[in-house]
């Protein structure tokens, strides 16, 4: 609880722990981002380079999809060459994976109804628990189980509860305990009520996302409405932002969700405003150079760049660097929330990058912390 500010706590869904690879996912574990790959499985070069590049923004978890036989063949030269854990995703053919767990696959993502009778599950479970494998029990609306839209008559949120909840038993029917859930749709509402339903239901850790969400702008959107609730209400352990866009920017927007919450930390935090003609520099080309040039960094902290003296001193005393536009080309420089100096337009992008890696260098080595403006006032109520 933040005695604080007790408007910023989120109090987390209690559930116990799994692990995925050697990442823990639940528990008092932090929030994971994770994306999907979309190259074809089958080459294991192309495959490899997107990983990497989902590596390189913070990917905590990858999933590829193993549909054949060619492409749980790649699956070893995959999981060797990854950095993070992968996820194979299976639907159908329970071999590809018997194939993935021994390929080495940290979990699976399976819909145990579609890959046949509680034989074929069995054999799963063995093969997952022979090579330390986690599961992944996906339940989405879009691919309910027909008794159940016949009882139902359309997806809504209790026969996805149901569906997970009668997939969860044939795994624990088999004594396997090592899974995480997710019950996805495209549906904000339908999503959102699911999700909350089975976190009462059920103590696994929870797998969220929006399905199908759309592209760039409007998956976004899409994705922030409903993953943002699910997460400021305390529910969600691993996260996956679907969008019709490269894996990474799934990744990138994944973090920015939990950034603005507070539930995860990585690179530099930007505010900045939407600008105006009062403007002493071009905002909007500024924050898109500035976030791009940046993007190398991986330390904690924050840049607050505002075109202007109406919000700009206000809002540079709550970052570790800020820049504020004023008049005749020259520019307020804030370091640790305290007026520093002007800078011109001429140097105004090289200065702000280099002071910026240069406090990302220090609170590396230990001779800095992250701008905290709260911090005198926790120390005093303490």
């Amino acid at each position: 609880m933040n005695a604080i500010r007790p408007w910023r706590t989120i109090e987390r869904r209690e559930c116990r722990q799994i692990m995925v690879g050697d990442v823990p996912v639940g528990g008092d574990a932090p929030i994971t981002v994770q994306t999907m790959t979309n190259t074809p499985t089958e080459d294991a070069g192309a495959t490899i380079d997107q990983i990497r590049r989902c590596e390189d923004v913070g990917c905590d978890i990858i999933r590829v999809s193993c549909p054949t036989e060619e492409a749980t063949a790649a699956m070893p030269l995959i999981t060797r060459a990854a950095n993070i854990p992968v996820v194979a995703d299976i639907h159908f053919h329970y071999k590809r994976a018997l194939e993935a767990a021994d390929a080495g696959a940290a979990c699976l993502r399976i819909n145990p109804g579609n890959i046949g009778g509680s034989d074929r599950v069995a054999e799963v479970v063995r093969a997952a628990k022979a090579n330390g494998c986690a599961i992944r029990i996906g339940v989405n609306a879009g691919s309910l189980e027909r008794d159940l839209l016949e009882k139902y008559g359309e997806p809504c949120p209790e026969a996805l509860i149901e569906s997970a909840l009668d997939h969860i038993k044939l795994l624990q029917d088999h004594d396997f305990h090592e899974f995480k859930v997710a019950v996805k749709a495209s549906d904000v509402f339908l999503a959102v009520a699911a999700y909350h339903g089975l976190a009462e239901a059920v103590d696994c850790p929870l797998h969220i996302g929006i399905t199908e969400a759309g592209g760039i702008v409007g998956g976004t959107v899409k994705s922030s409405i409903g993953l943002g609730a699910l997460l400021w209400a305390g529910i969600g352990d691993t996260v996956r932002v679907s969008l019709s866009a490269e894996p990474e920017h799934e990744v990138k927007v994944g973090y920015e969700m939990l950034k603005a919450l507070g539930l995860r930390t990585r690179g530099v935090r930007v505010v900045s405003c939407p600008s105006c003609s009062r403007q002493g520099f071009d905002v909007i080309r500024t924050v898109e150079t500035l976030e791009a040039r940046l993007e190398h960094i991986k330390t904690p902290m924050s840049l607050s760049v505002l075109g202007c003296v109406v919000n700009g001193p206000g809002e540079a005393r709550e970052t570790d660097i800020g820049l504020t536009g004023g008049g005749n080309g020259k520019h307020m420089v804030y370091l640790s929330g305290v007026k520093g100096h002007t800078i011109e337009d001429e140097d105004m992008l090289d200065h702000i990058v280099k002071l910026v890696e240069e406090k990302a260098a220090a609170i590396e080595a230990g001779e800095a912390v992250a701008f905290d403006p709260h911090a005198q006032e926790v120390q005093a109520a303490e």
